[in-house]
């Protein structure tokens, strides 16, 4: 996919906010790796890289629960199952958090050239991954504060989370800016009237096509010039 021309300028941005897998870190290897390791448990065959990387974006229960169904109707799937199949997922996905993910490239950059803002995570990854994952890359310090799906009683495309953040930081919502991968970002900026900012480059890309943001770039330094920075 590549990037439009900017449709938009944010100069009355002063709170950035950003969804985490897809957007700051690739993790897609190491969670295939962990559905894989689930599957063998189960002892299924394993799944395409393509196949798990489009069940990401809603959080742990919801990857499992569609890796174990495959394509196939999962009401059929007893909540035990599914439970049995999240405590494997997640036990290996902790033993293996940074085996393979790294920050995208741009994205430190990009961080230090918005260090004038405040900046946050909203993500439906456990806080348990999300925050050891910012710390072993060195980015936890960049942002003022860190949600993820447990922190709220409801998760993105809930406003829930990007409420609370414009709350703490005073902001209104056109002065905050969400940036992610994917239409969960797109309908969490839509839900809460704030502006979203698209990347090209993520695990769920393919769906800004049916949901396009306000603006949509290739590297995460493309926003820098948008914000006047």
């Amino acid at each position: 996919m590549n990037s439009t021309p900017p449709a938009k300028n944010f100069p009355g941005v002063r709170l950035v906010i950003f969804d985490l897998d897809g957007t700051l870190i690739d993790s897609a290897r190491d969670l295939i790796n962990g559905v894989n390791a689930m599957r063998a448990a189960f002892q299924l065959p394993l799944l395409s890289d393509r196949t798990v990387m489009s069940f990401i974006g809603n959080g742990a229960r919801d990857l499992v629960r569609q890796a174990l169904a495959d394509g196939h109707s999962d009401a059929l799937l007893d909540d035990s199952v599914i439970d049995r199949a999240v405590l494997h997922f997640r036990k290996h996905y902790a033993a293996h958090l940074l085996d393979n993910t790294r920050p995208y490239p741009g994205v430190v950059e990009a961080l230090d050239g918005l260090k004038s803002l405040p900046l946050a995570v909203l993500t439906n990854k456990p806080l348990r991954f999300a925050m050891p994952i910012l710390q072993g890359l060195n980015l936890a310090g960049r942002f003022r504060r860190v949600y993820g799906e447990d922190s709220f009683a409801t998760k993105k495309p809930d406003p829930a989370g990007m409420h609370a953040l414009l709350l703490e930081f005073g902001a209104a919502p056109g002065e905050a800016l969400m940036v992610g991968d994917a239409e969960i970002d797109v309908l969490t900026a839509r839900n809460s009237g704030t502006w979203m900012c698209g990347v090209t480059y993520g695990l769920s890309s393919h769906s800004l096509v049916e949901y396009p943001p306000d603006l949509l770039v290739d590297n995460l330094l493309e926003l820098l010039p948008a914000l006047g920075i």
